[in-house]
């Protein structure tokens, strides 16, 4: 199929059970549940639905990523750069290899598209 479509993305229920993630000291293991979409062929772009609930973890994802906030806040601080914050409508670009700390304080929930920049 040439279109995939996520309905109402903000709100979608039933989103898959992506495990946990152990969270910085304090933070306790954290909940991941998402939807992922794939173009046939062209795997190294994902894109899809993410949900993480609330404390602080280091970004695992080494691509590039675009993503655009549509529930929760909390904030996004690059390795030696300033601290970041997000709300819902905020949008994001992270350039490949991009780590640092998320501190999730509400449930958040975004659209995201993940790429490899060095893919051909």
């Amino acid at each position: 199929m040439k279109v995939q479509k996520l309905e109402q993305p903000a709100t979608m229920k039933n989103l898959e059970s992506w495990g946990t993630v152990d969270g910085l000291p304090g933070s306790g293991t954290i909940a991941l549940s998402g939807v992922q979409k794939v173009i046939p062929g062209k795997e190294e772009i994902d894109c899809g639905i993410f949900e993480c609930g609330v404390g602080s973890y280091r970004r695992s994802v080494k691509q590039a990523e675009i993503m655009h906030f549509l529930g929760g806040t909390g904030s996004f601080t690059p390795d030696g750069e300033p601290t970041l914050a997000f709300k819902p409508g905020d949008s994001f670009f992270f350039e490949a290899n991009t780590e640092g700390t998320w501190v999730v304080e509400t449930q958040m929930r975004k659209l995201y598209v993940i790429f490899d920049t060095e893919a051909r």
